[in-house]
């Protein structure tokens, strides 16, 4: 069961280019998802402090929110058949959760090295969520960046 949920969440996220590009990856521990940005020298925005940009962080964020979402919504599809592992391996994505406004919190400087974020689903409807984000690096009590977005889920097509 859990096998096939870590395998369509990997698929699914190798094939949104943005968090290829980023080096995002996904640990699953449980019923808890962690989100892990490896460091690059490419993600610093101020090479003097050196502090990882805040679009990244922003970024980073939002994509923990999404694919949080998007374990919730695309649980149910996987269990009933609805959504077709091999369909998603060859690169047929189902919709996901579209963003209606996120706005962020920088708390602390993103320092170059590895972070951490876990998302929080606040509310969740047929039509409509809102999620939580956090990110650390060292200490998962220590924040360096919060998120509150609010998103569309995905309509059946009719």
């Amino acid at each position: 069961m859990h096998k096939r949920w870590d395998q369509s969440l990997n698929t699914l996220a190798i094939n949104v280019p943005y968090i290829s590009f980023l080096g995002i990856d996904f640990d699953r521990r449980g019923d808890e998802l962690t989100a892990i940005l490896p460091f690059q020298d490419k993600l610093i925005g101020n090479p003097f402090l050196p502090a990882i940009h805040g679009g990244v962080t922003a970024a980073f964020l939002e994509v923990t929110a999404v694919m949080t979402l998007s374990r919730q919504y695309l649980w149910e599809k996987l269990e009933n058949g609805e959504l077709d592992l091999d369909r998603l391996e060859k690169g047929e994505v189902p919709r996901l959760p579209k963003t209606i406004d996120f706005t962020v919190d920088f708390l602390r400087s993103g320092l170059p090295r590895d972070a951490y974020a876990r998302a929080r689903i606040s509310r969740a409807g047929r039509r409509y969520a809102s999620v939580h984000v956090e990110a650390w690096q060292d200490d998962h009590t220590r924040f360096f960046a919060q998120a509150t977005g609010h998103f569309l889920m995905p309509q059946k097509r009719v």
